[in-house]
């Protein structure tokens, strides 16, 4: 089995960004198609699934379907030499290796065995209420607004509008964006859900990038958030489970 490939420097940082937001090690899945993956953050909270289509690369070529593992912040290390109009050439070599060329430089790094990795979970079927488009610097800009106030962040709608509500013991938050201020959005009922600031502050790096970002939200149930990556030839998905109500998170 033989992989090639050559790619944007600037593309491929943010799509395996986008990756380790959440976890350290992947199983890349290669095919004609592209590259794709799906991964859980070690304590079952949040997923991203992530593709990245042929049509993303400079030149893409694989013989034969293959998996392969990627230690994730080796792979960062790497990448971080690279300027952003760099390009990358990658091609797998016997011995479970893969040469990476960038920036005047030659890696081999040792691939890892993608059945010592965890196995790739399977992804929910939600039906949920609310549709929410909007550009992915608004949703950064709430993520560290809030993070002066709180370890939570509430995602809701009403009449039409999307809100982000942080409270602390004795500061909040809250930032209402209405129908003029979105992409778009579409409701059938009213939701409102609660979410861990970590995870959204993580997630939030990547998404900021994003012109539109499309978020599905229901009531007490996992908020999804996608986005489009390297001129909308990848597509970075997440998936963040809700908190639980408690009394340290309910409104007065």
């Amino acid at each position: 089995m033989s992989f090639e490939a050559k790619i944007n420097a600037g593309s491929f940082k943010d799509s395996i960004e986008s990756i380790s937001r959440l976890v350290d090690e992947i199983k890349l899945n290669i095919n004609q198609e592209g590259i794709s993956s799906v991964s859980a953050d070690p304590a079952n909270v949040a997923m991203v699934m992530f593709k990245l289509k042929k049509e993303g690369f400079e030149e893409f070529h694989v013989d034969e379907e293959m998996t392969i593992g990627f230690d994730l912040n080796r792979l960062e290390d790497i990448l971080s030499v690279a300027s952003m109009g760099d390009e990358i050439e990658m091609q797998s070599e016997e011995g479970n290796q893969l040469s990476i060329k960038v920036s005047g430089f030659d890696y081999k790094i040792s691939l890892l065995d993608p059945s010592t990795i965890q196995q790739e979970p399977k992804v929910p079927d939600l039906d949920l209420p609310a549709r929410i488009v909007l550009e992915g610097n608004k949703i950064r800009k709430a993520v560290r607004a809030s993070e002066k106030v709180s370890d939570y962040l509430v995602f809701s709608t009403k009449d039409d509008k999307f809100i982000i509500t942080a409270e602390g013991d004795n500061d909040s938050v809250k930032m209402e964006l209405d129908e003029s201020q979105l992409i778009n959005i579409e409701t059938s009922e009213d939701v409102r859900s609660i979410f861990s600031l970590d995870y959204l502050a993580d997630m939030s790096k990547s998404i900021k990038k994003a012109s539109e970002t499309k978020i599905r939200l229901g009531t007490d149930y996992p908020v999804k958030i996608n986005f489009n990556i390297v001129d909308e030839n990848g597509e970075v998905e997440y998936l963040l489970a809700p908190r639980i109500e408690s009394e340290s998170t309910t409104s007065p």
